[in-house]
Order: structure tokens, then C-alpha cells, then sequence
């Protein structure tokens, strides 16, 4: 018989508050046609972007969380000191070590928590947010801080033509704490490693700092209309296995939060899951641009903000990106 006491957790987890930061330079589709051969219609018609925001060299990935943990915080009303875990989901903090989430938690006066990052693209904020369910259930936490947070316009090659008008920066947080009932659905999540290099970094770092000059910076690329298929037609299949899993149907949803990759992609999913007309969809992307792992909880935290969704409400989010990897759950809106 196991000597090891059970844990003492609580029996469920909930999102109890959102916060966002969008960096203050907001750049529109005329700055990305001075280096690509294209026009703002085909932009607008190809990704439903009109807009993103690019972070100032003081807008730096901790910096940026700092601000979005910070609204976060307050929108739980929990304090720092209480958090026990901080989780952050990026792809471009350039240091392999430490974790940004060790300063990230300095920085906002936490007490020796838990901190480390994971890197899961567009999907990293489902996975944070499942990781911090499983701290509160378990018990090695009561309240935990996930934040998805990108700097993408340093790994933008603006002279490709597929990808130049893609990607913005900014950081979401949320607070994920105890809950009484059931406020995180369980998560379907997954990878298919055999499309790995659909959506890739051109060049990785160890074979960039080996040569001798010339080599661009590495940047982001991806298959456009492989990845647009697969989003299309698997993505919708996981987001259904994710109403299945929590018990609900498309009817019984508020709003529906998918990963801000494209609008193309968005209404497809809409049409494909036969959503109906009082579901509510994110579509933050026409204004924020991709923003990979900080897509979904600067989306939530914006149709709150601005009163398209409400607190309670039911949502679906789901995640999809590089790996290819991807997550999807039904929530509680904070």
C-alpha cells in the first residue's frame, strides 16, 4: 500500500481573470507592401488582416507579459504573492536559458513559484492552460499564471511574399485558480510531427552562428496552403472532439475563440462546425495580425473588454500551429 498522502487540491480549475498588451505602434498593410510585391486588397482578401502591432525594442517579451500578467491580476483579484505557478508559452525569447518566466515572475512580485517556459507555437496557450488545470486539481498550486507572449516581428522576413503580412506582437495572460464546478472542459490536444516542416524556422540557430557571413537572419516560414487544409479540415474535427469531451454541443455555446491564424480559416471552421448565429467568433486577427501563442487570450480578453462576450459564458478555444501541434477545450469565460 502507497505510503504517499493524496493530494489536496480542489476538485475543479477556472479562468478568474484575463489581461492583454498590444504594443503601442500599430502598423498597417501600406508598411508591408514597401517590401513585397503585393496590395492591400490581396492581403485583406488572403488573411482577413488589416492591421498588426510591433513591439519597440523596450516592448521586450518580459516586458510585455509584465504589463498583460499585471491586468490579469487584477481581473482575478489575486495578488502576486499568491501565485504559485507561472507558466509562458513563446517561441521568440531569444535566450535558451533561464525561462523568461523566472524574471516574468520577479517582475510582478511573486514568491518563489514555479516558473518555466514551453515552446508549443499557436497551441502553447491550450497547453499552458492545461498544465495550470492540472496544478490547481493536483494541488502543487492554488492559483497559477499562464501567458502566451510573442515578439514575432523579429522573426519576420519581410521580403516573403507569404508570410511578410502574417505575424504582430503582443502578450495574454489569464489566472487560472479553484473552482466549484466545472469551468475547464477536458483537452484534446495532440501533434502530427510528420508535417513538421510546413511551419518552420528557415535556418536553425546552430548552422546561423556557424557561418561566416551573409546568411539572413533565421525567420519564420510555412506552407500556406498546406497549413490552410489542415487547419481547415482537422482542426474543425478536434474542435468537435473537444465539445464531445466537455458534454455539450454547438448549441450550447456563447462564443467560439480559435487561434487568430487567419480569417479564411476562422470562417471555415464556423461553417464547417455548423456554429449558429448567436455564437459569438473571435476575430481579433483583423487588427492584431497572428500572434501565435498570445492569439487566443488577447482574443478573449478584447470581446470581454468590449462587452461582445460576457462573464460565464461558454466558449471553445482552440490552438493550431507548428509542430504541427494543437489544443482544444471549452471554457468559462472569467
Amino acid at each position: 500500500m502507497s505510503k504517499i498522502k493524496p493530494s489536496k487540491g480542489s476538485p475543479y480549475a477556472r479562468i478568474l481573470g484575463v489581461g492583454g498588451y498590444r504594443p503601442i505602434r500599430v502598423v498597417p498593410n501600406e508598411v508591408i507592401l514597401e517590401t513585397i510585391d503585393s496590395s492591400d486588397e490581396w492581403i485583406r482578401s488572403r488573411s482577413g488582416i488589416a492591421t498588426r502591432h510591433w513591439a519597440s525594442p523596450q516592448e521586450t517579451v518580459a516586458a510585455m507579459s509584465v504589463e498583460a500578467s499585471g491586468k490579469a491580476l487584477a481581473d482575478a483579484g489575486v495578488g502576486p504573492e499568491q501565485i504559485g505557478a507561472v507558466i509562458v508559452s513563446t517561441v521568440s525569447h531569444f535566450k535558451q536559458t533561464p525561462a523568461v518566466a523566472t524574471e516574468i515572475a520577479h517582475r510582478i512580485g511573486a514568491v518563489k513559484p514555479a516558473a518555466f517556459d514551453i515552446s508549443a507555437g499557436c497551441a502553447g496557450f491550450g497547453y499552458g492552460l492545461t498544465l495550470a488545470k492540472g496544478m490547481v486539481v493536483e494541488g502543487s498550486a492554488q492559483y497559477v499564471l499562464v501567458i502566451g507572449v510573442e515578439r514575432l516581428s523579429d522573426l519576420t522576413d519581410l521580403e516573403d511574399r507569404a508570410t511578410a503580412f502574417l505575424f504582430g506582437d503582443g502578450a495574454g495572460a489569464v489566472v487560472v485558480g479553484p473552482s466549484d464546478e466545472p469551468a475547464i472542459g477536458p483537452t484534446v490536444w495532440g501533434s502530427e510531427g510528420d508535417k513538421s516542416d510546413t511551419i518552420k524556422q528557415t535556418v536553425p540557430w546552430d548552422e546561423y552562428l556557424g557561418k561566416s557571413g551573409g546568411e539572413k537572419f533565421p525567420a519564420i516560414t510555412q506552407e500556406g496552403q498546406a497549413v490552410f487544409r489542415w487547419a481547415v479540415f482537422e482542426m474543425a474535427k478536434v474542435a468537435q472532439q473537444a465539445l464531445d469531451a466537455a458534454g455539450i454541443t454547438a448549441d450550447d455555446l456563447d462564443v467560439f475563440i480559435p487561434h487568430q491564424a487567419n480569417m479564411r480559416i476562422i470562417d471555415s471552421m464556423v461553417k464547417t462546425l455548423k456554429l449558429p448565429e448567436h455564437v459569438t467568433v473571435a476575430r481579433d486577427v483583423e487588427t492584431t495580425g497572428n500572434t501565435s501563442a498570445a492569439s487566443i487570450p488577447l482574443a478573449m480578453e478584447r470581446l470581454l473588454a468590449t462587452g461582445a462576450a460576457k462573464s460565464g459564458d461558454t466558449a471553445l478555444v482552440i490552438g493550431f500551429g507548428a509542430g504541427l501541434v494543437y489544443a482544444a477545450t471549452v471554457v468559462t469565460l472569467p
